[in-house]
């Protein structure tokens, strides 16, 4: 005869012994009757859902929340979009979540690394090079209970909690699969902002790969690092045409559009290139209006700040973010637009 084996019940005692508290402790704080602080709080009911309690736990947090959004150069288009949609975050969140934007006018490590440290907030969401500075920063606001996602770029083998991103990989394989159809066999000239960049180098390896699995008729005759700064990205683009007069592609992984186009129209290539880019701008969507751009690749701002805010919200154990948990990864999607698959109206 077979026995009905039934899973031991679950008791306030079991909770109360693997939180390491008393049992009158536990009993507050599953019926919310108040004094007891905070962490004790956090321990008795992860310890209640490490045992699988079956029943209605009471919300974890009832203090504010509040996030530090770290955005380094404000006029670049990207950060611009990503402070919009931050701001619009905000507006939509309750009084018991507070998100801060924090603006600095460069992007040295120290700058970023000191805004990190500094930040009184309760967590923080940062875009930044992957260095060792900012590293030891992420680790010492761990090491306080403080989680930091990591945005647009990702810092992998940090303390960060999560990177909120795309895959930049994929939008580099992307980059080579299309201009490698588009374009005659020929040089590649590609522009960044620096190698530092955890986005911008994997794009770069990420083209490179593809053109030398599937397109070895095309070739990256050099990586131009021109700062993400319009001007700059110019003078040294031109100096590349100079050298390579024969490219016939030019594909920029970072925000320097502008400096892109405007060594174009120089005309110190012996044919128009094929022009892949990044991010869907007012710029961007003129420049593919006019023929001026081949594709450029979005990455979502928009979905990348709400599964940052989300990724913390959760960590907190906040209500109503249950459709993220750990490990947090993050499947924005890049978007490719053309000239013909352009929304009606430019982007603000």
């Amino acid at each position: 005869m077979t026995k009905n084996i039934r899973s031991p019940r679950i008791t306030l005692h079991d909770v109360a012994r693997l939180a390491g508290v008393g049992s009158a402790t536990v009993d507050r704080v599953i019926n919310e009757r108040g004094n007891v602080s905070d962490d004790v709080r956090q321990q008795v009911l992860q310890a209640a859902r490490d045992l699988g309690l079956k029943r209605l736990l009471p919300v974890s947090h009832h203090r504010m929340v509040r996030i530090n959004v770290i955005l380094a150069r404000p006029e670049l288009p990207l950060i611009r979009r990503m402070g919009i949609e931050f701001r619009r975050l905000s507006d939509r969140m309750d009084h018991s979540v507070s998100i801060h934007r924090t603006t600095l006018e460069d992007e040295n490590p120290t700058t970023i690394a000191g805004a990190l440290l500094r930040s009184p907030c309760d967590a923080a969401v940062v875009y930044a090079q992957d260095h060792s500075r900012i590293r030891d920063a992420i680790a010492e606001l761990a090491a306080r209970g403080k989680p930091v996602v990591t945005m647009i770029s990702d810092l992998p083998g940090s303390a960060r909690l999560a990177y909120a991103g795309t895959d930049h990989s994929k939008a580099g394989r992307s980059a080579g699969y299309f201009l490698s159809r588009m374009a005659r066999p020929g040089p590649v000239i590609v522009l960044c902002n620096h190698l530092g960049f955890q986005s911008h180098a994997d794009r770069v390896r990420g083209l490179a790969d593809n053109l030398a699995s599937y397109a070895q008729d095309f070739a990256v005759a050099q990586v131009v690092e021109g700062g993400d700064d319009p001007v700059r990205s110019e003078a040294r683009l031109k100096d590349a045409f100079r050298a390579h007069p024969d490219a016939v592609a030019v594909y920029n992984v970072g925000a320097a559009n502008r400096g892109v186009v405007a060594a174009i129209r120089a005309g110190l290539l012996r044919r128009p290139p094929v022009f892949i880019g990044h991010e869907l701008t007012a710029f961007t969507w003129e420049s593919l209006r006019a023929g001026l751009m081949t594709l450029t690749i979005d990455q979502s701002p928009e979905l990348q700040a709400q599964f940052a805010i989300d990724v913390l919200l959760n960590h907190f154990n906040f209500a109503g973010a249950t459709h993220v948990a750990p490990p947090y990864v993050s499947t924005v999607p890049i978007v490719l637009y053309g000239p013909e698959n352009l929304p009606d109206k430019a982007p603000d």
